[in-house]
C-alpha cells in the first residue's frame, strides 16, 4: 500500500466510529420508500443457453450492506448469465441484519417496503441471498448502540438473535414454498480479524439450522493458505489473466482487491456520498458474485 500501514488503521479506526460500513454508510438519510436505485427489479426472459441448464430458472432476492449495494449489477449479471435467474437487489448501505426485520421500521435505514418479508410477500422469491459484514460500530440504529468492542458477547448473542429471527420472518412471508437462505460469508478483516471469523461461524450455524446454504465468498478473497488474513492483492486466475482488465499488474500476475485507501470495499472506483453499484471491472466482486452464483445453484437444486 502506498499508506503506511498504522496510518492506514488510525484512519480506518476514525471510519469505523462514524459508520457501520467504513467509508460508505449513507451520509444522507435513506429513502422514505423504495426507489429505482434502490431496490432493482431485473427480469428477463430466459435465454435459449440458460435453458438448457441442469437447474431450473430461480427467482432470486438479494439483501445487504455496502458490499452488496456494490456487487448488485454483477452479481445480477453473472445469475441470469449462469442460471436464467430472475433477480431483484435491495441492498441498502450502511445496515445490518435488524434493518430488514419487520418491526423496526421507526429505527432502521430500511424502509417497511424493503423489508426482507415485505419483498419475499410481493416478489414470492426461490433465493434469499443475504450478504451482511456485520455491524460492529454503533451506526445502526435498529443494533441499540451495542458494539463489538464495547461487549463483544453481547454484540454475537444480539447479532445470532438477529439472524434467527430474520430467517423465521422470511420462512413465514414465504408462506407453504418459503424461499432458502444464501448466507454469505465475509472476507479478512484487518482490524478484528476474530470478529469476522465469529460471525461467518454464526451463518454456517443459521445455515445448517434452518435449511439455508452458505456462499464462502470471503474465501475467494482470500489467500489460499490463510483465510482469515487480510491481503490487498492475490494472484491473477486464469480468468483474470485471459481478460487484462481483470488482472491490475500483469506483469507481477497479481490483482487488486482493494484500492489503497479502503480496506473493506471491493469496488476500484472510489466511494461517494450516495452508495452505488460499482462502475468499473473489479476482480474482487466478480470473485465474490461467481461464489454466490454457485451456492445458488446448489440452493435449486
Amino acid at each position: 500500500m502506498r499508506k503506511p500501514w498504522v496510518v492506514g488503521l488510525v484512519l480506518a479506526g476514525v471510519l469505523l466510529g462514524a459508520c457501520a460500513d467504513p467509508s460508505s454508510a449513507p451520509e444522507e438519510p435513506p429513502p422514505a420508500s423504495p426507489s429505482a436505485s434502490a431496490t432493482r427489479h431485473q427480469r428477463p426472459a430466459v435465454s435459449p443457453s440458460a435453458s438448457a441448464a441442469p437447474v431450473e430458472a430461480p427467482t432470486v432476492l438479494y439483501l445487504g450492506d455496502s458490499l452488496a449495494m456494490e456487487n448488485q449489477k454483477v452479481l445480477g449479471r453473472e445469475l441470469r448469465k449462469q442460471l436464467g435467474a430472475r433477480y431483484t437487489s435491495a441492498p441498502y448501505s450502511g445496515t445490518t441484519l435488524c434493518d430488514y426485520l419487520e418491526g423496526t421500521a421507526k429505527r432502521s435505514l430500511v424502509p417497511a417496503g424493503d423489508k426482507a418479508a415485505a419483498l419475499v410477500r410481493s416478489l414470492r422469491p426461490d433465493v434469499v441471498v443475504l450478504q451482511f459484514w456485520g455491524n460492529a460500530w454503533g451506526y445502526t440504529p435498529c443494533m441499540d448502540g451495542i458494539t463489538y468492542d464495547a461487549s463483544r458477547a453481547k454484540y454475537l448473542a444480539r447479532y445470532e438473535a438477529d439472524a434467527r429471527r430474520l430467517t423465521d420472518q422470511i420462512t413465514g412471508a414465504g408462506g407453504p414454498r418459503p424461499p432458502r437462505i444464501v448466507w454469505v460469508l465475509q472476507g479478512p478483516d484487518p482490524i478484528t480479524p476474530d470478529r469476522v471469523r465469529r460471525v461467518n461461524a454464526l451463518y454456517r450455524r443459521q445455515a445448517a439450522a434452518s435449511g439455508g446454504v452458505v456462499a464462502d465468498a470471503g474465501k475467494a478473497v482470500s489467500p489460499a493458505s490463510a483465510r482469515y488474513t487480510w491481503t490487498q492483492y492475490l494472484p491473477c486466475t486464469r480468468y483474470e489473466r485471459a481478460h487484462p482488465d481483470y488482472c491490475t499488474q500483469p506483469g507481477r500476475d497479481r490483482t487488486a482487491l482493494h484500492r489503497d485507501d479502503d480496506y473493506l470495499h471491493f469496488c476500484l472506483a472510489p466511494t461517494t456520498s450516495t452508495p452505488k453499484p460499482c462502475p468499473v471491472r473489479s476482480p474482487g466482486i466478480l470473485r465474490i458474485a461467481r461464489e454466490i452464483t454457485e451456492a445458488v445453484r446448489r440452493a435449486v437444486r
